[in-house]
């Protein structure tokens, strides 16, 4: 079965959640699918000219194929134009916690004899997804001065990845002023 379009799970929706202290949420949600981001952290940890962010305009939910491929975007942009090695360091800050869920609808010849509709439809979970709220930083990118440029377009194509509008925030580090 296909992913269905970003657009039917961008709003942020809290799900049906149990409160329990003792538990994690995720507990009584059987079957939850991994996160297909593979690397939180890439690059080597070091001192770096500029940080760079790319910031969320308004709060949305971004799903975690979403933030592995602006990850991907930005990594390849990155080793493509300056090479591997210790030259950045990048860093995907939020976290898919929120668990999505979908009640397929069958179509077809004879799909009203062995379908409920909306009766106790909960929905199976098909994915999980990151909460960002307004002013979040959603990606990270250290890197020197010599790579400032790639940096700027690697994020400016990561963010056409997300489904939400951003903005690049440049911070020079406080070793450099």
């Amino acid at each position: 079965m296909a992913l269905r379009p970003a657009k039917c799970y961008r709003k942020v929706h809290r799900a049906y959640t149990r409160v329990s202290r003792r538990k994690p949420r995720k507990s009584y949600v059987k079957g939850v699918p991994g996160s297909k981001i593979h690397q939180f952290e890439m690059g080597e940890k070091g001192k770096y000219d500029y940080v760079l962010y790319l910031v969320a305009k308004q709060s949305v939910q971004i799903r975690h194929n979403a933030l592995e491929a602006a990850r991907m975007a930005v990594t390849q942009h990155i080793t493509k134009r300056l090479g591997k090695g210790k030259s950045y360091f990048f860093k995907v800050r939020p976290y898919p916690h929120q668990v999505l869920r979908e009640n397929p609808l069958a179509t077809g010849a004879g799909a009203d004899r062995f379908q409920q509709g909306m009766r106790m439809s909960f929905g199976r979970p098909i994915g999980t997804a990151a909460i960002v709220k307004p002013d979040q930083k959603i990606l990270e990118l250290h890197i020197n001065n010599s790579g400032l440029a790639v940096a700027k377009k690697a994020l400016k194509i990561a963010a056409h990845k997300l489904p939400t509008t951003t903005r690049i925030v440049i911070e020079e580090t406080k070793t450099n002023k």
